[in-house]
């Protein structure tokens, strides 16, 4: 497990080379740094007076490479580094911290990029500066922030009562860090190890930028999910010196009730998916709604009701609203009722299997749309979920009649729009069915993606009539 000091990073400075022709993803402005990328027995501490010579060299293997981050879509799938050379046992080392920060170099030891390094990941260094004279500080953590929620300004006025993403991660250049608004509270997932030591500060300044753009919050909700602690290394002292930073009372109920798409809408903040809820589909929610009036609609995959509670008060017909999860289920009821939607069946099960047992009941639908998790965490789990979704997406053509809408999402970063959209011909193909696309959509603006990091680029939503 990694050490940590929530109130401050250390001043220590580290240099590290890339193997041989490994540097051109980050002269590209990429931000992921894997283990296997980096050169045995080139990582120096960079003295004061900037002499390289006078430190001897360490092996990369030194370091922990036990675990795997796991980024929202993130590449979370190299190979293990190959064993390096012993160091001789009477050799005094320094190994690196967990935020501390560090040069990237080619392997000619040209500069390349300053990031954060991790020890305990196999996302060794993340990214954060591209430019020499560019220092990662207190300063530049400010200016990005402001930046960010200056960014999601451009677009208008906000909705103090509404819900938007405030900091992407690497969209923004802060990588490991995500916040959603709801309403006046902030809910902060950290994904990246090397940003626990500067928490308390990036909350701070997060809070400060917020108010400052007309969405003054008062409660927060700091977030680190069971498998990112796992692979970033974080120890349980840790997480819970992290939590401490949550001002959110935790004696009270977690829900939080904020305004989406003009309805009223809770989401758990403290057990729910991410950080609650699902920002990213708000637009997608009210297109598709669009297309649901008169019509009998399968919401599957509705967790918190986002897709089905648009559609009802469009007004679709009948709602039927399908999720596995009890917990995601009863808030989806508390927000028809408090919306006083009762056109709304909830029923629990596996997606799966409840399209199946539909279709063999001879079960037909007007509209239906499925908005699954992520199928594809990783590169080598990409035709896996390439097959979950032409599975998912067959069964419920199977129950639209010709002229029937399919709304159909993948929030799978590694399954590209090409990839999707050829699943769908597949399908077709399969099914004997021609698929026309009304829209192809992604995520809310608020979710703004990075061309340096494609990965960001994660969200598809499909909205297509099967004739």
């Amino acid at each position: 497990m990694v050490t940590f000091n929530l109130m401050q990073a250390s001043s220590t400075r580290w240099q590290i080379r890339t193997r041989p022709n490994r540097h051109y993803p980050f002269l590209s402005r990429h931000p992921w740094v894997m283990a296997n990328a980096l050169a045995h027995n080139t990582l120096r501490e960079v003295p004061s007076a900037g002499n390289f010579s006078e430190i001897a060299p360490l092996p990369v293997d030194s370091l922990s490479e036990e675990s795997l981050p796991v980024e929202p879509d993130s590449v979370s799938d190299a190979p293990p580094e190959e064993v390096a050379e012993s160091v001789p046992g009477d050799r005094q080392r320094r190994l690196p911290g967990c935020g501390d920060v560090i040069d990237l170099l080619d392997h000619d030891g040209n500069w390349v990029a300053r990031g954060l390094i991790n020890p305990g990941s196999r996302l060794r260094i993340r990214l954060y500066a591209f430019s020499s004279e560019e220092q990662i500080d207190d300063a530049l953590w400010a200016e990005r922030i402001e930046q960010a929620v200056a960014r999601r300004r451009l677009a208008g006025s906000p909705n103090p009562q509404g819900g938007e993403r405030l900091i992407f991660s690497e969209s923004d250049r802060m990588s490991g860090l995500i916040v959603d608004r709801y309403a006046d509270c902030l809910s902060v997932q950290i994904t990246g190890g090397v940003l626990i030591p500067r928490a308390a500060m990036l909350i701070r300044e997060v809070t400060a930028a917020a108010a400052r753009h007309q969405t003054p919050c008062q409660r927060i909700l700091v977030r680190m999910d069971d498998t990112t602690v796992k692979h970033e290394g974080v120890s349980a002292e840790t997480l819970a010196e992290l939590q401490s930073l949550t001002t959110l009372d935790s004696q009270a109920d977690p829900t939080v009730w904020y305004q989406h798409n003009g309805l009223e809408m809770a989401i758990d903040l403290q057990d729910g998916q991410k950080t609650g809820g699902y920002l990213d589909q708000q637009l997608n929610h009210a297109a598709a709604a669009s297309y649901m009036a008169d019509r009998r609609v399968l919401d599957v995959c509705t967790y918190t009701g986002g897709f089905a509670l648009a559609a009802a008060r469009a007004g679709a017909q009948q709602v039927v609203a399908l999720d596995s999860s009890e917990r995601a289920l009863e808030i989806a009821k508390r927000n028809a009722e408090r919306n006083q939607l009762g056109n709304i069946q909830f029923d629990q099960g596996d997606c799966f299997d409840d399209l199946k047992e539909r279709r063999e009941r001879g079960e037909k639908f007007d509209a239906i749309i499925l908005d699954p998790p992520r199928f594809a965490g990783s590169r080598n789990q990409t035709n896996a979920a390439l097959r979950a979704y032409t599975r998912l997406n067959a069964s419920a053509v199977d129950l639209l009649p010709p002229g029937g809408i399919l709304v159909t999402c993948s929030c799978s970063g590694r399954v590209s729009r090409a990839d999707f959209l050829n699943m769908l011909v597949d399908v077709g193909r399969k099914r004997g069915r021609d698929l026309v696309v009304l829209e192809s959509r992604g995520p809310s603006p608020d979710h703004v993606f990075a061309v340096s990091c494609p990965e960001s680029d994660y969200l598809k939503c499909i909205i297509v009539q099967v004739m």
